[in-house]
């Protein structure tokens, strides 16, 4: 397994990895969708936030290299012959996104907070796969994304940080990694990035 990612409250299980070894187009599919929810996300966050330039300063760069990965891993599916298709989601983005406070500015902070974890998840995740996959292609790719996978993650945190006193921060994101974590206590049926 890899290093922990301190945003987690666990890390992923081996359970997860075998699975996703064992499925790798499956998982890569899917990684394809989570780039492009992933730039989605930080468009979602502009338009919700218009009066803000600071954070479209940040997110509108997050939202285009979020589109490059996309891009990138579906070119990889097309070299492969895997057309680009529609999966069903397991349960853990929505279930995330539903434990988002509704009300200001405990929205924003939850907001952040959750596109926070799935970046980190992702980054933990991608890490497993540059370690462990066969394929060597596969390696690179995850190996390559890494990187980035971890500035996104540091990009919410820090937007938290310059709105909210960072014991707040820290306490709701107590509470949200430990959901998270037991999002994936369980494994979904079928491979995905994050299931």
């Amino acid at each position: 397994m890899a290093a922990r990612v301190r945003w987690l409250a666990a890390p992923s299980n081996a359970a997860w990895l075998a699975q996703a070894l064992a499925h790798p187009d499956l998982v890569l599919l899917d990684h394809a969708h989570c780039e492009r929810k992933a730039a989605g996300v930080a468009l979602q966050l502009m338009f919700r936030y218009p009066g803000d330039g600071q954070l479209a300063a940040v997110l509108s760069p997050l939202a285009r290299e979020e589109l490059e990965h996309f891009e990138r891993v579906q070119a990889l599916l097309a070299r492969r012959r895997i057309p680009l298709r529609p999966l069903a989601a397991p349960p853990y983005g929505a279930a995330l996104n539903a434990l988002v406070r509704r009300s200001e500015p405990d929205r924003m902070l939850d907001s952040f907070l959750v596109a926070g974890l799935i970046e980190a998840r992702s980054h933990e995740r991608m890490a497993l796969l540059a370690a462990h996959s066969p394929d060597a292609e596969l390696r690179e790719l995850y190996g390559d994304l890494l990187t980035s996978e971890a500035r996104h993650f540091g990009i919410y945190w820090l937007l938290c940080e310059r709105r909210f006193p960072r014991d707040r921060v820290a306490a709701r994101l107590v509470e949200l990694a430990a959901a998270e974590a037991q999002l994936l206590d369980g494994l979904h049926r079928e491979a995905r990035m994050h299931s």
